[in-house]
């Protein structure tokens, strides 16, 4: 029997890569440049598989005439063209909540790294700039015990954030598309109002063509001088020009960023900077988020070749 044709955009790992071959023809990964090297035994290819960062526009959708699937590798999928997916009658799918507990985590550690400044006393200390036992070996912080935490997305990673935050008896507040009756933290309803409000504020909306640059300029002066900026949602979310404009004039006092506009690259303004950390997209990078989104893949390509349902599909637009 012939093995259904499965092209990844994106590098697999090799463990994946030998479970997947064991029941599909797999190809790939494919170059940025996806639509004009697309080799020529995959452009049968009947399923794709991508991260929602990667653009899946309409003319790499094109250029595979038997594709029916596109599985995002992750929660996102944000880079699909869902509406050239809709015309063909392609299913779009997603992990669903797959990493959410991993990102959660990883988003109270940047947190507590930015508002506490850790990594600048990790520097100190390495570079042998603790000489003193005073005080004033550190730049103070105002801690967070007592401060408001603002999360700007309420969904399954916002609600995970929140619950973790909980003990460090922050107050607790979102902006969301709409209120929710499930959680018991204070709804301000728009993201500026949010920024006001908060001490913190964590990005962890799903990005979208409507939410781009939604943390900007104004939002970051909103969020004021002592104020600690956390993204781990998508970089799109944040102005990343306004950002490195607010930190190096002290306007907000620092951030934690894991994701960003242009990934792999980082702006290198961002780099120099001494009131930033900045991590490679790593949040979901543990073992059991890294099982329950392969797990998650693997599910829906069975169910879709199996001619049923997937678990996880992305909304029509």
């Amino acid at each position: 029997m012939t093995k259904p044709v499965l092209l990844h955009a994106f590098p697999l790992p090799a463990s994946s890569i030998a479970r997947l071959s064991e029941h599909y023809a797999v190809h790939g990964p494919l170059p940025r440049s996806a639509a004009e090297a697309i080799p020529e035994a995959a452009r049968g290819a009947e399923a794709l598989v991508t991260l929602g960062g990667l653009s899946t526009d309409a003319s790499l959708i094109a250029a595979l005439p038997k594709l029916r699937l596109i599985c995002c590798y992750g929660t996102g999928y944000e880079g699909v063209d869902r509406v050239a997916c809709k015309a063909r009658g392609i299913v779009v799918s997603h992990a669903g909540d797959s990493n959410s507990t991993a990102v959660a985590e990883f988003a109270v550690g940047l947190v507590i790294a930015a508002a506490r400044r850790m990594v600048q006393g990790d520097r100190k200390v390495r570079a042998g700039g603790w000489t003193s036992l005073g005080l004033e070996r550190m730049e103070m912080t105002p801690g967070l015990s007592g401060g408001k935490l603002g999360i700007y997305g309420m969904g399954t990673i916002g609600r995970k954030i929140a619950a973790r935050m909980e003990p460090f008896e922050m107050e607790i507040g979102y902006h969301n598309r709409s209120r929710r009756d499930d959680v018991p933290y204070r709804y301000l309803d728009s993201l500026m109002a949010l920024a006001e409000w908060s001490d913190v504020l964590v990005v962890a909306a799903r990005a979208s063509a409507e939410n781009r640059h939604a943390v900007n300029a104004a939002v970051l002066k909103a969020l004021g001088p002592s104020g600690v900026l956390v993204n781990i949602g998508r970089g799109v979310l944040v102005d990343e020009a306004a950002l490195c404009d607010a930190l190096e004039r002290k306007e907000i006092a620092g951030a934690g960023l894991d994701v960003y506009e242009d990934e792999p690259n980082v702006p290198d303004r961002l780099k120099v900077l001494e009131n930033v950390v900045i991590t490679p997209h790593m949040a979901a990078v543990a073992r059991t988020a890294q099982r329950a989104q392969r797990d998650a893949l693997e599910a829906s390509l069975r169910a879709f070749f199996a001619g049923e349902r997937v678990r996880f599909e992305a909304p029509v637009p």
